[in-house]
């Protein structure tokens, strides 16, 4: 995860503006909208700016990407009409998670993800993780959770309108949980 991947999704699950968050570290808004779109800044800067999230900076030992990572790729896949891209990116974060276990797979869950812009890539970006850390009982994030990370009517999952619907029988708990009908087959690894 990049670190404006990480400020951004730390300042928007506090619900906070970029002149909050300024206000609260005595970085200038300007600098935390450069950083968040993408400008490096040092380790001090960063530090400051999860602290005024009330968040912490950990490392663990792995080069995936995490939840938050996947949904910035999503949303601007998405923003493109590619939805095959946006489908690449969830299935790269399956394989990342099913490639790590114990306290490093936790940890690509842990962040708190930006909406990638669509209810139902929200829903199956927290069922997929939700589904990977309960294989190992590995406690869950609480945004994983979140009331708009449920379908309000169950809805299958396809990026090809060709898709047939998966059988209740077919779908991974979590995701039938949050109304997202996606085949299991989808997320085994080739």
């Amino acid at each position: 995860m990049t670190s404006s991947t990480l400020v951004r999704a730390a300042r928007k699950s506090r619900r906070l503006t970029q002149v909050r968050l300024a206000e609260l570290t005595g970085v200038d808004q300007a600098s935390v909208s450069h950083h968040e779109r993408g400008r490096e800044a040092a380790f001090s800067t960063v530090d400051r700016l999860l602290a005024g999230t009330g968040h912490r900076l950990y490392a663990a030992p792995t080069r995936r990407d995490d939840a938050a990572s996947a949904a910035a790729s999503i949303r601007a896949s998405l923003k493109q009409g590619d939805s095959d891209r946006a489908l690449r990116a969830l299935l790269q974060l399956n394989d990342d998670l099913v490639a790590e276990h114990g306290l490093v797979r936790g940890v690509l869950g842990l962040t708190e993800p930006e909406s990638t812009g669509s209810r139902v890539w929200d829903a199956a970006l927290a069922a997929l993780v939700a589904w990977r850390l309960g294989q190992e009982r590995i406690p869950q994030p609480p945004w994983v959770e979140q009331p708009e990370r449920f379908l309000p009517e169950p809805t299958v999952f396809r990026v090809d309108p060709a898709d047939p619907a998966p059988s209740l029988s077919d779908v991974p708990d979590e995701f039938a949980e949050r109304g997202v009908l996606a085949w299991a087959d989808t997320f085994a690894s080739v």
